[in-house]
């Protein structure tokens, strides 16, 4: 579902006036677009944590001590 605007609503390549959907329908692009919001959300919270995991195994790799190399 991609969205133009609060006013229409694009499903399916068909483009629909929300005013003019059942108020079932209406109620269901909310609970659609409240959703991608959380997505949105959470994919900004699994990048914030990837970010981090990153940085702590840097940090934890240059606490470790030096592999000696054998022949």
């Amino acid at each position: 579902m991609a969205k133009d605007n609060e006013q229409t609503v694009t499903i399916d390549g068909s483009e629909y006036n929300v005013a003019d959907l059942s108020e079932n329908a209406r109620n269901q692009v909310l609970n659609l677009r409240v959703t991608d919001q959380e997505i949105q959300r959470l994919n900004q919270q699994l990048a914030i944590a990837q970010t981090a995991r990153t940085a702590y195994a840097r940090a934890l790799k240059a606490e470790l001590p030096e592999q000696q190399k054998t022949h």
